[in-house]
């Protein structure tokens, strides 16, 4: 691992899937320049579908002209993976952070995004693993609780994991996710025996899951509203 090791956070609330690549966009552009550090974006999205560059549409189990009745959109995406879902009550970690700066090939990224999701998950009493061969994400079981999905230019790691807190399974019935069949999708609500804290109390410690298996030493809060206005200056 290189240098001091600082990571910008922020905490989004719930952010259109559109405006969310497109703020991607922008952050990857900036940290590839230099222009920004390591950046984690934390968020929830409303209810969303999206495929992944593999384009496999025959895992969208109804024709998309039914998601608009279903108040769910799909979307298109550059990242790796098959089909998933995101919506409320699902807590998503977009980092847009240098692998090559932090010294980790891919295969040991998505090992470590894994890791994020298990070592919360233990927190409430949850044992969950990463998938068998082939299944990719974080596993109880037989059922899925956590997606990964990446996309890597040029070093610079994009899109991310998806961990589910208690959203609406029902709208996971009408995919095959992540192309895996014959599978369920579960929920930390769902798993845990525990009384669950607030959702913005989950979130904040999957942000600390994520900066401990990275290794940050520090986090550095940034303001919603300069991102999404365009504000990547780094003023350090």
């Amino acid at each position: 691992m290189k240098s001091a090791r600082i990571i910008d956070v922020c905490r989004m609330g719930i952010v259109n899937y559109l405006d969310a690549l497109k703020l991607q966009e922008r952050l990857i552009v900036a940290r590839k320049s230099h222009k920004i550090p390591d950046t984690l974006l934390s968020l929830q999205h409303p209810p969303t579908y999206t495929l992944g560059k593999r384009r496999t549409d025959h895992n969208l189990l109804v024709p998309e002209s039914d998601l608009g009745k279903m108040g769910a959109e799909l979307y298109y995406t550059q990242r790796g993976g098959d089909i998933t879902f995101h919506g409320p009550h699902q807590a998503i970690l977009y980092p847009i952070i240098s692998l090559r700066d932090i010294g980790l090939g891919a295969r040991k990224y998505v090992e470590k995004l894994e890791l994020t999701m298990i070592e919360l998950a233990s927190v409430y009493g949850v044992r969950a693993c990463p998938g068998k061969s082939g299944e990719t994400g974080v596993w109880v079981g037989d059922r899925k609780i956590g997606a990964i999905g990446v996309r890597i230019s040029n070093g610079i790691a994009s899109h991310g994991l998806a961990f589910n807190i208690n959203p609406d399974l029902n709208y996971f019935k009408h995919i095959v996710p992540c192309g895996i069949e014959d599978k369920e999708v579960t929920s930390l609500k769902r798993e845990t025996d525990m009384v669950l804290p607030t959702e913005e109390v989950i979130e904040d410690q999957l942000i600390s899951c994520f900066v401990t298996q990275f290794g940050y030493r520090g986090i550095i809060w940034k303001d919603k509203e300069s991102l999404l206005c365009g504000d990547e200056g780094d003023t350090r």
